[in-house]
């Protein structure tokens, strides 16, 4: 069901696009024929089993991989036929959540927060630490400044991660696998601070993860990777997919394996 938040985030506006992408290892080919397209305030969901190639299309998203083929648009402009420059600034206005969080560890929650924030602006050193606490308190994590990474828990490092990747206000936030590793509990907890966080900063999210949970309560929009075919096997907003789909690798995958429709949803 399309919430009225939902109507009213999405504009229906291209964002990310992707043409024709062939992803490969040398001449191992991971996917291929990949055309989707991802919309401003989307929360996109990277789907499919494992060895699909998920985690690497969000390489390819990110740019840290080059399409062995097709492009990858961010708004009006083509990632890799862009300039190094234009490169830098399309990242600028991304955020990035690792699976492991990548919190450096020597350094408190404020230092690693304060960091993107250090290295692409000029302000001063004060107005950064403050912008840090802020993100941290956006996060739930106001009075952890000084505490370091390997005194909280795994909830409160993704968090802290977090808050880094808002550290400043990115038009596009990735995640990879965010709730790994997290009980439920926490795991709908994050969930709950994605949407806001999608909400407050107007970002578009895109998220690779195969919990089920967090797939269908907070993602509109998604596409589903295929190891066999090596290819892409729909796009669309997952729980539709879930209702209309008479695929039955997708079916398989969107009902725990379980073939009915009614019980993915509960």
């Amino acid at each position: 069901m399309t919430t009225e938040r939902d109507t009213k985030t999405r504009d229906k506006t291209p964002h990310i696009r992707v043409v024709d992408l062939t992803m490969a290892y040398g001449d191992k080919i991971i996917q291929k024929d990949l055309d989707f397209t991802i919309y401003r305030g989307d929360i996109f969901i990277i789907m499919g089993g494992s060895g699909c190639g998920k985690s690497t299309l969000l390489k390819h998203l990110i740019g840290l991989i080059t399409p062995a083929k097709g492009k990858i648009i961010f708004d009006n402009m083509d990632f890799w036929a862009a300039s190094p420059e234009q490169r830098t600034e399309i990242l600028q206005k991304s955020g990035i959540l690792y699976q492991s969080g990548a919190l450096w560890s020597s350094m408190t929650l404020l230092e690693n927060v304060s960091l993107p924030l250090a290295e692409f602006t000029n302000l001063p050193e004060k107005t950064i630490k403050a912008l840090a606490s802020m993100k941290l308190r956006l996060v739930g994590l106001g009075g952890f400044e000084d505490y370091y990474p390997a005194q909280l828990s795994g909830g409160m490092k993704k968090r802290a991660a977090l808050a880094r990747a808002i550290a400043l206000d990115p038009e596009v936030l990735f995640f990879d696998e965010p709730s790994a590793g997290l009980d439920p509990v926490s795991s709908k907890r994050l969930d709950d601070l994605i949407l806001e966080l999608r909400d407050s900063l107007g970002a578009t999210v895109v998220i690779v993860t195969h919990e089920l949970a967090s797939i269908f309560s907070i993602g509109n929009n998604s596409i589903f990777l295929d190891s066999e075919t090596k290819t892409m096997l729909a796009t669309g907003d997952p729980k539709k997919l879930l209702m209309e789909t008479d695929n039955p690798k997708i079916l398989e995958f969107l009902t725990r394996g379980t073939m009915k429709r009614e019980v993915a949803l509960v």
